[in-house]
């Protein structure tokens, strides 16, 4: 489990593209090495990953290729850097909400608004996923919890607003319009809907 909280941005700085794998090398900071042991679980851009070698501070990780289909994982170039968060312990602080590490779907960035102190961006994805996403709800978003700050469900979209603190922080003060991002949807609100629909479904 992983809190949606990010540790830290890391450079991934090996790659080697295998058929049907990508092994990947991502360098920690000696924060986040203490403890951590193979087959341990690392959350990268919001995608739950086992740590395959240690090498020092560089971390060993494959993806196979439904990873590779599925999520921001199967663009990803050596020289990139990707938001971290070792797997929560029981005790710790659960400071944005719960989250698996396992991805839904990816959203598209199709507009960036800057002001003095934020920075607005619009997410698109398909409106069959807008059924579970609602302004003042939260959403994680290569692996950060996020604040929903509006939804149009019949568009798809959705907007969200960043701090500074957080763009300096994860990827999202590197990200372009038209970048695409990794979309983990609360289990508990899709079984919630998921179970309201049935049940309206089975009274007609």
């Amino acid at each position: 489990m992983y809190t949606g909280i990010i540790q830290a941005l890391c450079p991934v700085v090996e790659l080697q593209d295998k058929p049907g794998l990508k092994s990947f090398v991502v360098e920690l900071p000696e924060n986040l090495l203490a403890g951590l042991k193979l087959g341990a679980s690392v959350s990268i851009d919001g995608t739950c990953f086992t740590v395959t070698s240690i090498d020092g501070q560089r971390v060993s990780f494959d993806a196979m290729q439904e990873t590779l289909d599925k999520t921001t994982i199967g663009s990803l170039k050596q020289g990139d850097s990707v938001n971290i968060e070792r797997s929560a312990k029981m005790g710790d602080e659960i400071g944005g909400h719960p989250m698996s590490g396992h991805v839904s779907t990816m959203a598209e960035i199709i507009d960036m608004q800057e002001s003095e102190n934020n920075r607005s961006m619009t997410f698109k994805v398909h409106p069959d996923w807008m059924r579970f996403v609602f302004s003042k709800g939260f959403v994680g978003l290569d692996g950060a919890s996020l604040t929903v700050v509006d939804a149009d469900k019949d568009a798809g979209t959705f907007v969200v607003h960043f701090i500074p603190e957080t763009l300096r922080l994860t990827r999202f003060g590197t990200k372009q319009v038209g970048d695409r991002v990794n979309v983990e949807i609360d289990p508990q609100t899709q079984v919630i809907v998921e179970t309201v629909e049935r049940v309206l479904s089975e009274q007609k």
